[in-house]
């Protein structure tokens, strides 16, 4: 059997070899990255949209409400600094919804949220979720791209607290695994 795939992502190597010291690390949310985790988002949503009370909440928060309730933040580090973040947010004992993901605009398209999506699902398949659930928005084409190459499928589910959101996309952990068997 491969490498644990978290751990791959953990050490592996982005950029275009040009570069020195391009190691990314994948690493939980300390609070001392509570700036860089609201920056980082702030910055992606006010570009295409605007912040919603949601956002405020989770962003100025998240201790409160994303990591109590039995949530997870990742953060991608590049030169000790945060580039990039994600979410897991619990729904329930078996599904968590992948949230607040976030890639600086000056590392994009180099494999980070590559990276950090698949150290999400990797953390959500130990914590023994059988589904990961997002919502976003098709004109992120970006965004819904790399959710389909991660294996996320479009479904119909319940109305979005967001009014950005006109897409809903689900991953249904068990049966990848059984799939990849």
């Amino acid at each position: 059997m491969t490498k644990n795939l978290y751990n791959r992502c953990r050490q592996s190597e982005i950029g275009n070899g040009d570069r020195q010291d391009q190691r990314v690390r994948i690493v939980e949310y300390q609070p001392e990255h509570q700036p860089s985790f609201k920056r980082l988002n702030q910055e992606w949503i006010t570009r295409w949209f605007k912040m919603e009370p949601a956002d405020y909440k989770s962003l100025d928060h998240p201790q409160e409400y994303i990591l109590d309730p039995g949530g997870h933040i990742l953060i991608a580090l590049l030169k000790d600094e945060p580039v990039g973040t994600c979410a897991l947010i619990r729904m329930n004992e078996e599904t968590y919804e992948l949230a607040k993901m976030s890639v600086s605009a000056q590392v994009r398209e180099q494999g980070i949220g590559l990276l950090l999506g698949r150290a999400a699902i990797d953390k959500a398949k130990r914590l023994g979720a059988e589904r990961l659930y997002l919502e976003s928005n098709t004109v992120l084409k970006p965004a819904i791209s790399l959710y389909r190459k991660l294996g996320f499928q479009e479904i119909k589910g319940k109305t979005s607290p967001y009014e950005r959101c006109n897409i809903q996309m689900e991953i249904l952990l068990k049966q990848q695994d059984e799939t990849r068997s």
